[in-house]
Protein backbone atom coordinates (compact mmCIF):
# COMPACT_ATOMS: atom_id res chain seq x y z
CA UNK A 1 0.00 0.00 0.00
CA UNK A 2 1.45 3.80 -0.89
CA UNK A 3 2.64 5.18 2.43
CA UNK A 4 0.55 8.03 1.18
CA UNK A 5 -3.09 6.09 1.55
CA UNK A 6 -2.25 5.02 5.05
CA UNK A 7 -4.15 7.84 6.84
CA UNK A 8 -6.79 7.51 4.42
CA UNK A 9 -7.35 3.68 5.16
CA UNK A 10 -7.08 4.12 8.64
CA UNK A 11 -9.46 7.20 9.07
CA UNK A 12 -12.10 4.54 6.75
CA UNK A 13 -11.46 1.78 9.80
CA UNK A 14 -12.18 4.66 12.30
CA UNK A 15 -15.59 5.80 10.27
CA UNK A 16 -16.48 1.61 10.26
CA UNK A 17 -16.14 1.34 13.56
CA UNK A 18 -18.05 4.56 14.70
CA UNK A 19 -21.34 3.12 12.19
CA UNK A 20 -21.28 -0.31 14.17
CA UNK A 21 -18.86 -2.48 12.22
CA UNK A 22 -17.51 -3.68 14.91
CA UNK A 23 -17.84 -7.40 16.77
CA UNK A 24 -20.72 -6.70 19.25
CA UNK A 25 -23.16 -4.58 17.34
CA UNK A 26 -22.66 -6.90 14.14
CA UNK A 27 -23.55 -9.57 16.41
CA UNK A 28 -26.48 -8.02 17.76
CA UNK A 29 -27.63 -6.79 13.74
CA UNK A 30 -27.56 -10.29 13.15
CA UNK A 31 -29.14 -12.10 15.97
CA UNK A 32 -26.07 -14.11 17.32
CA UNK A 33 -25.26 -15.12 20.73
CA UNK A 34 -21.61 -14.92 19.54
CA UNK A 35 -19.98 -14.17 16.31
CA UNK A 36 -18.49 -17.23 15.81
CA UNK A 37 -21.71 -18.81 15.28
CA UNK A 38 -22.30 -17.06 11.86
CA UNK A 39 -22.56 -19.63 9.44
CA UNK A 40 -21.61 -18.98 5.85
CA UNK A 41 -24.64 -21.23 4.66
CA UNK A 42 -27.38 -18.93 6.25
CA UNK A 43 -26.10 -15.67 3.90
CA UNK A 44 -29.19 -15.47 2.35
CA UNK A 45 -31.07 -14.92 5.25
CA UNK A 46 -29.44 -12.50 7.10
CA UNK A 47 -29.32 -10.71 4.01
CA UNK A 48 -33.48 -10.78 3.92
CA UNK A 49 -33.97 -10.85 7.73
CA UNK A 50 -31.57 -9.05 9.61
CA UNK A 51 -29.82 -6.42 6.61
CA UNK A 52 -33.42 -5.91 4.84
CA UNK A 53 -33.04 -2.30 6.07
CA UNK A 54 -30.06 -0.58 4.12
CA UNK A 55 -28.39 1.61 6.31
CA UNK A 56 -24.63 2.20 6.31
CA UNK A 57 -24.02 -0.72 8.72
CA UNK A 58 -26.25 -2.79 6.72
CA UNK A 59 -24.13 -1.89 3.38
CA UNK A 60 -20.90 -2.76 5.39
CA UNK A 61 -21.48 -5.95 6.96
CA UNK A 62 -22.78 -7.26 3.56
CA UNK A 63 -19.60 -5.99 1.77
CA UNK A 64 -17.15 -6.66 3.86
CA UNK A 65 -18.28 -9.92 6.02
CA UNK A 66 -20.98 -11.68 4.04
CA UNK A 67 -19.21 -11.10 0.62
CA UNK A 68 -21.79 -9.74 -1.18
CA UNK A 69 -22.30 -7.42 -3.80
CA UNK A 70 -24.01 -3.60 -3.14
CA UNK A 71 -24.65 -1.35 -5.49
CA UNK A 72 -23.20 1.71 -6.20
CA UNK A 73 -25.68 4.05 -4.72
CA UNK A 74 -25.29 2.23 -1.10
CA UNK A 75 -21.33 2.41 -1.54
CA UNK A 76 -21.58 6.53 -2.43
CA UNK A 77 -23.28 6.07 1.49
CA UNK A 78 -20.86 4.17 2.78
CA UNK A 79 -17.88 5.86 1.09
CA UNK A 80 -17.13 9.73 -0.53
CA UNK A 81 -15.25 8.94 -4.02
CA UNK A 82 -11.62 9.80 -2.59
CA UNK A 83 -11.87 6.74 0.19
CA UNK A 84 -13.30 4.59 -2.91
CA UNK A 85 -10.47 5.46 -4.82
CA UNK A 86 -7.91 4.38 -2.05
CA UNK A 87 -9.80 1.08 -1.49
CA UNK A 88 -9.57 0.40 -5.00
CA UNK A 89 -5.70 1.20 -5.04
CA UNK A 90 -5.27 -0.81 -2.15
CA UNK A 91 -6.71 -4.11 -4.04
CA UNK A 92 -9.47 -4.15 -1.73
CA UNK A 93 -12.18 -2.90 -3.88
CA UNK A 94 -13.78 -3.99 -7.25
CA UNK A 95 -16.61 -1.78 -9.41
CA UNK A 96 -18.17 -3.47 -12.24
CA UNK A 97 -19.76 -2.80 -15.11
CA UNK A 98 -22.94 -3.58 -13.96
CA UNK A 99 -22.63 -0.82 -11.05
CA UNK A 100 -21.86 -3.17 -8.63
CA UNK A 101 -19.28 -3.27 -5.36
CA UNK A 102 -17.17 -6.49 -4.19
CA UNK A 103 -14.57 -6.45 -1.59
CA UNK A 104 -11.65 -8.17 -3.07
CA UNK A 105 -10.82 -9.15 0.77
CA UNK A 106 -12.70 -9.65 4.07
CA UNK A 107 -12.68 -7.18 6.53
CA UNK A 108 -13.41 -9.25 10.38
CA UNK A 109 -13.88 -7.67 13.31
CA UNK A 110 -12.52 -8.90 16.56
CA UNK A 111 -13.90 -7.16 19.67
CA UNK A 112 -13.04 -3.45 18.25
CA UNK A 113 -10.31 -4.42 16.08
CA UNK A 114 -10.99 -5.08 12.30
CA UNK A 115 -8.58 -7.43 10.57
CA UNK A 116 -8.25 -7.68 6.27
CA UNK A 117 -7.43 -11.71 5.49
CA UNK A 118 -9.14 -13.85 2.73
CA UNK A 119 -12.66 -14.53 2.31
CA UNK A 120 -13.91 -16.86 4.64
CA UNK A 121 -16.10 -18.59 1.86
CA UNK A 122 -13.46 -18.47 -0.57
CA UNK A 123 -15.92 -20.81 -3.30
CA UNK A 124 -18.51 -18.02 -3.56
CA UNK A 125 -17.87 -15.54 -6.81
CA UNK A 126 -15.35 -13.25 -5.99
CA UNK A 127 -13.37 -11.10 -7.79
CA UNK A 128 -10.06 -11.92 -9.40
CA UNK A 129 -10.48 -15.84 -8.13
CA UNK A 130 -12.02 -18.75 -9.90
CA UNK A 131 -10.76 -21.41 -7.80
CA UNK A 132 -9.31 -21.64 -3.99
CA UNK A 133 -5.59 -20.51 -4.58
CA UNK A 134 -3.27 -22.47 -2.53
CA UNK A 135 -1.76 -19.54 -0.64
CA UNK A 136 -5.08 -18.82 0.36
CA UNK A 137 -5.01 -16.90 4.01
CA UNK A 138 -6.72 -18.09 6.63
CA UNK A 139 -10.10 -15.86 7.88
CA UNK A 140 -10.71 -15.29 10.67
CA UNK A 141 -12.58 -17.84 12.46
CA UNK A 142 -13.74 -19.75 15.09
CA UNK A 143 -10.01 -21.10 16.31
CA UNK A 144 -8.66 -17.48 15.69
CA UNK A 145 -11.11 -16.14 18.10
CA UNK A 146 -10.91 -18.27 20.53
CA UNK A 147 -6.90 -18.13 20.85
CA UNK A 148 -7.67 -14.39 20.75
CA UNK A 149 -9.66 -14.29 23.83
CA UNK A 150 -7.42 -17.39 25.90
CA UNK A 151 -4.24 -15.97 25.40
CA UNK A 152 -2.44 -13.96 28.62
CA UNK A 153 -2.30 -10.62 28.00
CA UNK A 154 0.23 -9.28 30.40
CA UNK A 155 2.82 -7.13 29.41
CA UNK A 156 6.03 -8.90 27.49
CA UNK A 157 9.25 -7.93 26.39
CA UNK A 158 9.16 -10.53 23.10
CA UNK A 159 6.18 -11.94 21.07
CA UNK A 160 6.26 -14.76 18.28
CA UNK A 161 3.45 -15.44 16.37
CA UNK A 162 3.69 -18.85 14.39
CA UNK A 163 1.51 -19.56 11.12
CA UNK A 164 0.67 -16.05 11.41
CA UNK A 165 -1.76 -16.02 8.37
CA UNK A 166 -3.78 -12.10 8.49
CA UNK A 167 -1.29 -11.16 11.54
CA UNK A 168 -4.15 -11.13 13.86
CA UNK A 169 -2.14 -12.75 17.01
CA UNK A 170 0.50 -10.71 16.17
CA UNK A 171 -1.26 -7.45 15.98
CA UNK A 172 -3.26 -8.53 19.36
CA UNK A 173 0.32 -9.24 21.44
CA UNK A 174 1.58 -5.86 19.98
CA UNK A 175 -0.74 -4.18 22.42
CA UNK A 176 1.32 -5.81 25.60
CA UNK A 177 4.51 -6.59 23.79
CA UNK A 178 7.23 -4.35 23.33
CA UNK A 179 8.55 -6.24 19.84
CA UNK A 180 6.19 -8.58 18.13
CA UNK A 181 7.29 -11.36 15.15
CA UNK A 182 4.89 -12.74 13.06
CA UNK A 183 6.29 -15.99 11.22
CA UNK A 184 4.61 -17.76 8.22
CA UNK A 185 5.51 -19.75 4.81
CA UNK A 186 3.19 -18.14 2.71
CA UNK A 187 4.28 -15.00 1.44
CA UNK A 188 0.92 -13.51 0.84
CA UNK A 189 0.43 -14.13 4.47
CA UNK A 190 3.79 -12.12 5.41
CA UNK A 191 2.22 -9.39 3.36
CA UNK A 192 -1.20 -9.63 4.55
CA UNK A 193 0.16 -8.98 8.11
CA UNK A 194 2.51 -6.13 6.79
CA UNK A 195 -0.71 -4.43 5.38
CA UNK A 196 -2.59 -5.05 8.65
CA UNK A 197 0.14 -3.57 10.68
CA UNK A 198 0.21 -0.31 8.00
CA UNK A 199 -3.65 -0.13 8.40
CA UNK A 200 -3.95 -0.48 12.31
CA UNK A 201 -0.51 1.33 13.07
CA UNK A 202 0.80 -0.90 14.90
CA UNK A 203 4.96 -0.52 13.42
CA UNK A 204 6.53 -2.59 15.93
CA UNK A 205 5.29 -5.81 14.44
CA UNK A 206 8.00 -7.66 12.16
CA UNK A 207 6.48 -9.97 9.60
CA UNK A 208 9.12 -12.78 8.06
CA UNK A 209 8.60 -15.64 5.47
CA UNK A 210 10.20 -18.44 6.57
CA UNK A 211 9.01 -22.22 7.67
CA UNK A 212 8.31 -21.38 11.64
CA UNK A 213 11.48 -21.12 14.06
CA UNK A 214 13.67 -20.76 11.12
CA UNK A 215 13.60 -16.83 11.08
CA UNK A 216 14.17 -16.47 14.79
CA UNK A 217 17.90 -18.49 15.03
CA UNK A 218 18.17 -19.20 18.63
CA UNK A 219 16.04 -16.26 20.41
CA UNK A 220 13.78 -17.09 23.32
CA UNK A 221 10.34 -15.86 23.19
CA UNK A 222 8.19 -14.15 26.16
CA UNK A 223 4.97 -15.27 24.45
CA UNK A 224 4.28 -17.81 21.37
CA UNK A 225 1.21 -17.89 19.58
CA UNK A 226 0.12 -20.09 16.99
CA UNK A 227 -2.82 -21.43 15.01
CA UNK A 228 -1.28 -23.63 12.37
CA UNK A 229 -2.49 -25.95 9.48
CA UNK A 230 -4.11 -29.05 11.43
CA UNK A 231 -6.75 -30.69 9.07
CA UNK A 232 -5.77 -34.46 8.78
CA UNK A 233 -6.72 -34.17 4.50
CA UNK A 234 -6.38 -36.96 2.36
CA UNK A 235 -4.94 -34.17 -0.31
CA UNK A 236 -2.68 -31.03 0.60
CA UNK A 237 -4.71 -28.60 -0.79
CA UNK A 238 -4.76 -25.82 0.96
CA UNK A 239 -1.52 -24.53 2.94
CA UNK A 240 -3.27 -22.73 5.25
CA UNK A 241 -5.52 -25.51 6.60
CA UNK A 242 -4.19 -29.07 5.86
CA UNK A 243 -1.93 -30.57 8.15
CA UNK A 244 -0.86 -33.73 6.20
CA UNK A 245 -2.94 -36.72 6.54
CA UNK A 246 -2.22 -37.08 10.14
CA UNK A 247 -3.08 -33.50 10.63
CA UNK A 248 0.21 -33.36 12.75
CA UNK A 249 3.08 -32.23 10.37
CA UNK A 250 2.95 -28.77 11.62
CA UNK A 251 1.65 -28.87 15.10
CA UNK A 252 4.23 -31.49 15.96
CA UNK A 253 7.59 -29.08 14.74
CA UNK A 254 5.79 -26.07 16.67
CA UNK A 255 5.89 -28.56 19.80
CA UNK A 256 8.94 -29.66 19.89
CA UNK A 257 10.85 -26.33 19.21
CA UNK A 258 9.04 -25.02 22.38
CA UNK A 259 11.91 -25.80 24.51
CA UNK A 260 14.35 -24.00 22.39
CA UNK A 261 12.14 -20.88 22.17
CA UNK A 262 10.25 -20.45 24.91
CA UNK A 263 12.20 -17.83 27.35
CA UNK A 264 12.28 -18.82 31.57
CA UNK A 265 8.82 -17.54 32.56
CA UNK A 266 7.30 -17.54 29.40
CA UNK A 267 4.21 -18.99 28.07
CA UNK A 268 2.63 -20.67 24.40
CA UNK A 269 -0.41 -20.75 23.59
CA UNK A 270 -1.42 -22.82 20.35
CA UNK A 271 -5.28 -23.46 18.82
CA UNK A 272 -5.42 -26.75 17.10
CA UNK A 273 -7.11 -29.97 16.27
CA UNK A 274 -6.18 -33.41 17.03
CA UNK A 275 -7.18 -37.16 16.01
CA UNK A 276 -7.52 -39.47 18.71
CA UNK A 277 -7.14 -43.04 18.65
CA UNK A 278 -9.66 -44.81 21.63
CA UNK A 279 -8.60 -43.89 25.02
CA UNK A 280 -5.08 -42.79 23.98
CA UNK A 281 -4.30 -40.07 26.21
CA UNK A 282 -3.77 -36.76 24.36
CA UNK A 283 -0.72 -35.61 26.94
CA UNK A 284 1.68 -38.64 26.00
CA UNK A 285 1.26 -37.17 22.28
CA UNK A 286 2.36 -33.72 23.20
CA UNK A 287 4.98 -35.15 26.00
CA UNK A 288 6.45 -36.95 23.53
CA UNK A 289 6.68 -34.01 21.11
CA UNK A 290 8.36 -31.69 23.94
CA UNK A 291 10.87 -34.73 24.23
CA UNK A 292 11.24 -34.69 28.23
CA UNK A 293 11.38 -31.17 28.46
CA UNK A 294 9.59 -30.39 32.36
CA UNK A 295 6.59 -28.11 31.20
CA UNK A 296 3.44 -27.96 32.48
CA UNK A 297 0.29 -27.92 29.90
CA UNK A 298 -3.05 -26.99 30.39
CA UNK A 299 -5.56 -28.41 27.77
CA UNK A 300 -8.84 -26.77 27.00
CA UNK A 301 -11.14 -29.44 24.84
CA UNK A 302 -13.23 -26.57 23.02
CA UNK A 303 -14.96 -29.44 21.21
CA UNK A 304 -15.46 -32.93 20.19
CA UNK A 305 -16.50 -34.61 16.08
CA UNK A 306 -16.91 -38.22 15.03
CA UNK A 307 -14.62 -38.91 12.86
CA UNK A 308 -17.41 -39.54 10.43
CA UNK A 309 -19.19 -35.99 10.94
CA UNK A 310 -15.76 -34.21 10.21
CA UNK A 311 -14.96 -36.22 7.26
CA UNK A 312 -18.43 -35.13 5.90
CA UNK A 313 -18.08 -31.37 6.93
CA UNK A 314 -14.28 -31.34 4.79
CA UNK A 315 -15.45 -32.99 1.55
CA UNK A 316 -15.93 -31.47 -1.17
CA UNK A 317 -17.06 -31.98 -4.59
CA UNK A 318 -20.08 -30.09 -4.72
CA UNK A 319 -20.55 -29.72 -8.54
CA UNK A 320 -22.26 -33.04 -8.55
CA UNK A 321 -23.61 -35.56 -5.78
CA UNK A 322 -21.11 -38.35 -6.93
CA UNK A 323 -18.16 -36.33 -6.30
CA UNK A 324 -19.44 -34.92 -3.03
CA UNK A 325 -20.02 -38.99 -1.90
CA UNK A 326 -16.36 -40.18 -3.53
CA UNK A 327 -14.81 -36.83 -1.35
CA UNK A 328 -16.33 -37.91 1.68
CA UNK A 329 -14.97 -41.68 1.09
CA UNK A 330 -11.60 -40.10 0.81
CA UNK A 331 -11.81 -38.21 3.96
CA UNK A 332 -13.30 -41.15 6.10
CA UNK A 333 -10.62 -43.76 4.87
CA UNK A 334 -7.73 -41.18 5.16
CA UNK A 335 -9.44 -41.01 9.14
CA UNK A 336 -9.68 -44.61 9.55
CA UNK A 337 -6.26 -44.96 8.36
CA UNK A 338 -4.90 -42.90 10.85
CA UNK A 339 -6.86 -44.99 13.36
CA UNK A 340 -8.62 -41.82 14.72
CA UNK A 341 -12.76 -42.37 16.09
CA UNK A 342 -12.88 -38.49 16.74
CA UNK A 343 -10.85 -35.14 16.07
CA UNK A 344 -10.97 -32.68 18.81
CA UNK A 345 -10.32 -29.42 19.29
CA UNK A 346 -8.53 -28.05 21.72
CA UNK A 347 -6.20 -24.49 22.91
CA UNK A 348 -3.32 -25.57 24.38
CA UNK A 349 -1.02 -23.38 27.17
CA UNK A 350 2.78 -24.56 28.18
CA UNK A 351 4.55 -22.87 30.80
CA UNK A 352 8.51 -24.20 32.23
CA UNK A 353 7.25 -26.45 35.38
CA UNK A 354 7.61 -24.50 38.77
CA UNK A 355 10.82 -25.93 40.39
CA UNK A 356 8.91 -26.23 43.80
CA UNK A 357 6.39 -28.71 42.20
CA UNK A 358 7.67 -32.55 42.11
CA UNK A 359 7.27 -32.96 38.31
CA UNK A 360 5.50 -31.46 35.22
CA UNK A 361 1.88 -31.50 35.36
CA UNK A 362 -0.87 -32.07 32.98
CA UNK A 363 -4.52 -30.62 32.90
CA UNK A 364 -7.31 -31.11 30.88
CA UNK A 365 -11.00 -29.57 30.93
CA UNK A 366 -14.04 -29.46 29.09
CA UNK A 367 -15.65 -25.89 29.16
CA UNK A 368 -19.05 -25.22 28.20
CA UNK A 369 -17.85 -22.18 25.65
CA UNK A 370 -15.52 -19.67 25.25
CA UNK A 371 -17.34 -15.97 24.71
CA UNK A 372 -14.51 -13.51 25.88
CA UNK A 373 -11.59 -12.92 27.49
CA UNK A 374 -10.50 -15.48 29.25
CA UNK A 375 -6.74 -15.17 29.46
CA UNK A 376 -6.63 -13.94 33.39
CA UNK A 377 -8.37 -17.91 34.03
CA UNK A 378 -5.83 -19.58 32.18
CA UNK A 379 -3.30 -17.61 34.59
CA UNK A 380 -5.37 -18.58 37.61
CA UNK A 381 -5.24 -21.99 36.69
CA UNK A 382 -1.62 -22.29 37.04
CA UNK A 383 -1.44 -20.90 39.58
CA UNK A 384 -3.83 -22.74 41.49
CA UNK A 385 -2.21 -26.49 40.10
CA UNK A 386 1.02 -25.26 41.31
CA UNK A 387 -0.03 -24.06 44.88
CA UNK A 388 -1.30 -27.65 45.73
CA UNK A 389 1.26 -28.85 44.05
CA UNK A 390 3.59 -27.39 46.54
CA UNK A 391 6.02 -29.26 48.77
CA UNK A 392 4.82 -26.71 51.98
CA UNK A 393 1.33 -26.95 50.41
CA UNK A 394 0.15 -28.48 54.14
CA UNK A 395 1.63 -25.74 56.06
CA UNK A 396 0.36 -23.10 53.68
CA UNK A 397 -3.52 -24.60 54.05
CA UNK A 398 -2.94 -24.90 57.82
CA UNK A 399 -2.42 -21.37 58.05
CA UNK A 400 -4.28 -19.93 55.56
CA UNK A 401 -7.98 -18.92 55.14
CA UNK A 402 -10.37 -20.70 52.79
CA UNK A 403 -13.68 -18.78 50.79
CA UNK A 404 -15.52 -19.43 47.92
CA UNK A 405 -14.06 -17.66 44.54
CA UNK A 406 -17.58 -16.60 43.66
CA UNK A 407 -21.41 -17.46 43.53
CA UNK A 408 -21.52 -21.00 42.52
CA UNK A 409 -24.65 -22.44 40.29
CA UNK A 410 -24.68 -25.74 42.88
CA UNK A 411 -25.52 -23.25 46.05
CA UNK A 412 -28.41 -21.39 44.75
CA UNK A 413 -30.37 -24.55 43.58
CA UNK A 414 -29.49 -25.80 46.79
CA UNK A 415 -31.17 -22.14 48.18
CA UNK A 416 -34.32 -22.63 45.62
CA UNK A 417 -34.85 -25.93 47.22
CA UNK A 418 -34.15 -27.74 44.08
CA UNK A 419 -33.34 -31.34 45.23
CA UNK A 420 -29.27 -32.49 44.95
CA UNK A 421 -28.52 -35.59 44.18
CA UNK A 422 -25.43 -37.59 45.61
CA UNK A 423 -23.43 -36.66 43.07
CA UNK A 424 -23.80 -32.79 42.64
CA UNK A 425 -22.28 -30.52 40.14
CA UNK A 426 -20.80 -27.28 40.49
CA UNK A 427 -20.12 -24.18 38.04
CA UNK A 428 -18.77 -20.62 39.07
CA UNK A 429 -20.78 -18.17 37.20
CA UNK A 430 -20.05 -15.48 35.23
CA UNK A 431 -16.54 -16.64 33.53
CA UNK A 432 -15.38 -16.28 30.21
CA UNK A 433 -14.12 -20.63 30.54
CA UNK A 434 -17.82 -21.54 32.15
CA UNK A 435 -16.88 -25.18 33.07
CA UNK A 436 -19.07 -27.56 34.89
CA UNK A 437 -17.31 -29.53 37.80
CA UNK A 438 -18.45 -32.80 39.25
CA UNK A 439 -18.66 -32.80 43.12
CA UNK A 440 -18.43 -35.78 45.46
CA UNK A 441 -20.45 -35.26 48.71
CA UNK A 442 -17.21 -34.21 50.43
CA UNK A 443 -16.52 -31.44 48.17
CA UNK A 444 -20.21 -30.37 48.34
CA UNK A 445 -20.71 -30.39 52.11
CA UNK A 446 -17.15 -28.05 52.28
CA UNK A 447 -19.06 -25.50 49.28
CA UNK A 448 -21.90 -25.60 51.55
CA UNK A 449 -20.40 -24.52 54.58
CA UNK A 450 -17.79 -21.71 53.15
CA UNK A 451 -20.80 -19.11 53.18
CA UNK A 452 -18.38 -17.27 54.63
CA UNK A 453 -14.55 -17.15 54.75
CA UNK A 454 -13.11 -19.36 57.20
CA UNK A 455 -9.10 -20.70 58.23
CA UNK A 456 -8.83 -23.74 57.91
CA UNK A 457 -8.74 -25.32 61.41
CA UNK A 458 -12.45 -23.75 62.04
CA UNK A 459 -13.67 -25.26 58.34
CA UNK A 460 -12.06 -28.43 59.38
CA UNK A 461 -13.88 -28.78 63.05
CA UNK A 462 -17.69 -27.61 61.72
CA UNK A 463 -16.72 -30.44 58.78
CA UNK A 464 -16.31 -32.89 61.36
CA UNK A 465 -19.40 -31.98 62.85
CA UNK A 466 -21.63 -31.66 60.08
CA UNK A 467 -22.62 -34.65 58.72
CA UNK A 468 -22.27 -38.00 60.84
CA UNK A 469 -22.55 -40.32 57.72
CA UNK A 470 -20.23 -38.96 56.23
CA UNK A 471 -15.98 -39.68 57.32
CA UNK A 472 -14.55 -36.60 57.41
CA UNK A 473 -11.32 -37.07 59.00
CA UNK A 474 -8.27 -34.85 58.15
CA UNK A 475 -6.58 -36.42 55.24
CA UNK A 476 -10.45 -36.64 53.13
CA UNK A 477 -10.88 -33.00 54.02
CA UNK A 478 -7.96 -31.99 52.84
CA UNK A 479 -7.84 -34.39 49.52
CA UNK A 480 -11.24 -32.24 48.97
CA UNK A 481 -10.17 -28.86 50.09
CA UNK A 482 -7.22 -29.51 47.44
CA UNK A 483 -9.46 -30.69 44.40
CA UNK A 484 -11.74 -27.30 44.92
CA UNK A 485 -8.86 -24.98 44.62
CA UNK A 486 -7.53 -27.19 41.90
CA UNK A 487 -10.73 -25.91 39.86
CA UNK A 488 -10.80 -22.59 40.97
CA UNK A 489 -14.21 -23.08 43.11
CA UNK A 490 -12.31 -21.93 46.35
CA UNK A 491 -9.02 -19.54 47.32
CA UNK A 492 -6.56 -20.07 49.64
CA UNK A 493 -5.90 -16.47 51.43
CA UNK A 494 -2.41 -15.77 52.53
CA UNK A 495 -0.52 -18.17 50.60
Amino acid sequence: MDDADVPALRDLLQHLTRIGYAEKPIRERLGLTDITKLRWRALPIYRAEKLEARDPQASAIDLFLLQGAIPRTELDNLFNQAVQEVLVRAGLLLLDDHGLARARASLYPLGNRLIFSDHAWPSLPHPGCADVPPDQIMYIGSDSRWLARATVRRPVRNALDLCTGSGVHALLAAAHAQRVLAVDVNPRAAQCTRFNSQASGTPHVEAAVGDLYAPVGEERFDLITANPPFVPSPRDSLQYRDGGRSGEDVQARIIAGLPHHLAPGGIAQIVTEFGERGDEPLADRLRGWLGGAPMDIHILRMRETPAATYAIGHADGADTYEAFLNSVHDWAANLRKQGYTRIVSVLLAFQWSDPATATPWTRSDNPKSLHSIAGAEITAAFAAERLVRRSNFPELLSHGRLRRTGPIALLEARALGHEVGTQAQAELLGKALPIIYPLDPVERELLVLLEKPLPFSELLTLAQKSDPGLNLDEPVIVKAITSLIRRGLVLLEGS
